[in-house]
This record gives structure tokens, C-alpha cells and sequence, in this order.
């Protein structure tokens, strides 16, 4: 569907999916190395800040497709246009792969040309009618067989990430991939946006429901939900490191100085944090945690001093 004067119609819907681990390398790389690492396309470059900590994105690169899309109700919706996927370093030790698109409420009758949708990256049309609420409950849910799957979109990117040469495929530390799936839908009239959902399922996966003003574009919230799975995955890693029982050095060593919520947030979707502080409450948790690790190092290190002090103040024999 286009508008009177042929311009796509905005999306009604926008969808994706975020894949979070640890880089499999015994140091974290530098801005320089990071470029290499997510040099997806040669005719784009990536973008790489330094403060206020190192964060690299690559270029966007696109996957055409022709399939179902994902429905709670079973509704049989053909859609066909491309997928944006990209990827992000943090801190030169946590790497993510997403894939995203938006859907408009409806789309021509029948296929056209690729070059219909080539022109409209990032933009996946349902032949007909698109069942809003059928789609976000269906992607969130998972796809079925034939149907269009983000999950492995970007679980490519991130297997062709992680054969990259620059990396030892050493780690530091043990952790888990996490999976973030989410949609967002436009927000009522007059309403700004909303973080309707969050939740945490089994193996590793989290789901995300969101309600964003028609200006906001699908990218940002992509990066909001980036953002977000970047920080539960922090969380989570950190968790794991410490409810172990020992003493958790590598995450002093390699995680501790990443927390940095909203840094690559649009400011117009920054507000939804505060949702996430107030309930879960992300950093009243990780605050938790870190007075933990510090507390853990105090114990040991008074130990330690008790220990050589007893060994110096010993009688000689």
C-alpha cells in the first residue's frame, strides 16, 4: 500500500528479534578491531563511539522474503519485502545480532517485483489485510514451519560474526546467550510510548511488548530493545557469576563498568526505562549485585591481610 502521493504507507507494526552473548575472545577488542569485526557491507561504514563507553553498530544488511507471517490465530497472511538485520559490540566484549522489519495495516493484492520492495528497506507487506494483534501475538509466541522466522535470521549474522578471524574463541568468563523478542505497535492517538510487557520464559528468552508514536521509526525501536537485552543480559550473566559462590573477579574484570542504561537510546523512547527501574527494577538489582562482588573482594582481602599478618608475626622455631 502507498500513500496518494506513492510513498510507502507507515507501519503499523514493527517486529523483531535480539540474540545476546559474549564475544568469544581472551580480550576485548578496540574501536578499530570492532570496525573489522562488523564490517557487514563495503559500502558502509560502521559506526563506532567511544563515549560514553566503546560501542560499535554495523551497517544494515537485508534479507528478502516470502513467506507467512507468525499468527496466534492460525490466519494464513502472506508477506513478502526485507528484513533489516545489524549487529553491535559494547564495551569491546558483548556482542548482539537483531533482525526487525515493520508491516504496514495493508498491502497490495498481489506480489510484485522485488524491485517494489527492494526500494523499501526494512518493510514487509502482507498481501492484504495485516491481522495486527494476530501478527505481535504470533511473534511473540514463536514461528511455525514455513513461517517468517527472525530468531534465525539473526542467529546467522551472529554465526558469521563469531567465525570472524580477529576472534581466539577464548572466553573469560561462563555465560548464556539470551534471545529478546519484540513487537511494538502505534500508540493511541494523542498517547506517547508504552512498555505494555515484559517477561522472562525458559531457555533464555525474553518477550517484549511496546506501544510507540507513528513518527517513531521501526530502527528505534530496535535499538531501545537492543538496549534492553544488553542490560538483561548483563543482569543475568552477573546473576549466574555470583550465585555460583565464588568469587565473581571476571565479572569486575569484564562486565561491571557496561552498565550504562539509555546510552544508545532515542531520546523520545528513553522514558521507557523508567519503567523498567520502577518495576523489574534493573538497576536497584545490579546495585544489589555490585555491593555483593565489592563485598566478597573486602572479605577476601581481609583474609588475605589476616593471613600474612599471622604468618609474619609467628615465633621462628
Amino acid at each position: 500500500m502507498t500513500t496518494a502521493l506513492g510513498r510507502p504507507a507507515r507501519p503499523v507494526l514493527a517486529c523483531g528479534e535480539v540474540r545476546t552473548c559474549l564475544l568469544p575472545s581472551a580480550r576485548a577488542l578496540d574501536g578499530r578491531a570492532a570496525a573489522q569485526l562488523l564490517r557487514l557491507r563495503a559500502d558502509e561504514p560502521v559506526l563506532v563511539s567511544e563515549r560514553p563507553i566503546m560501542y560499535a553498530l554495523s551497517p544494515e544488511v537485508l534479507t528478502g522474503v516470502d513467506c507467512r507471517l507468525p499468527t496466534s490465530n492460525g490466519a494464513d497472511i502472506r508477506a513478502i519485502g526485507t528484513v533489516i538485520a545489524r549487529a553491535a559490540l559494547t564495551g569491546g566484549r558483548v556482542l548482539q545480532a537483531g533482525a526487525y522489519f515493520g508491516a504496514p495495516a495493508t498491502g497490495p493484492e498481489r506480489r510484485r517485483p522485488w524491485g517494489h520492495y527492494l526500494v523499501r528497506p526494512g518493510l514487509v507487506e502482507p498481501v492484504g489485510k495485516l491481522p495486527e494483534q494476530a501478527t505481535a501475538e504470533g511473534v511473540l509466541r514463536g514461528p511455525g514451519r514455513g513461517e517468517l522466522d527472525l530468531g534465525m535470521i539473526a542467529e546467522g549474522l551472529l554465526t558469521r560474526l563469531m567465525r570472524h578471524p580477529l576472534l581466539d574463541r577464548t572466553v573469560p568468563l561462563k555465560s548464556r546467550r539470551t534471545d529478546l523478542r519484540w513487537v511494538a505497535r502505534r500508540s493511541l492517538a494523542g498517547e506517547g510510548p508504552s512498555l505494555e510487557r515484559f517477561a522472562l520464559g525458559e531457555d533464555g528468552l525474553r518477550t517484549v511488548e511496546l506501544r510507540v508514536p507513528e513518527a517513531v521509526p521501526a530502527a528505534a525501536a530496535a535499538g531501545l530493545c537492543e538496549d534492553l537485552a544488553l542490560h538483561d543480559w548483563l543482569l543475568t550473566t552477573v546473576v549466574y557469576l555470583v550465585d555460583r559462590g565464588g568469587l565473581a573477579l571476571p565479572a569486575v574484570d569484564h562486565l561491571l563498568h557496561l552498565w550504562m542504561p539509555r546510552a544508545h537510546v532515542e531520546p523520545v523512547l528513553s522514558p521507557l526505562w523508567d519503567v523498567l527501574e520502577h518495576s523489574p527494577g534493573f538497576s536497584r538489582q545490579w546495585q544489589n549485585l555490585v555491593q555483593r562482588i565489592r563485598d566478597q573482594l573486602a572479605v577476601r582481602t581481609v583474609r588475605l591481610l589476616q593471613q600474612r599478618s599471622d604468618t609474619t608475626s609467628a615465633p621462628a622455631k
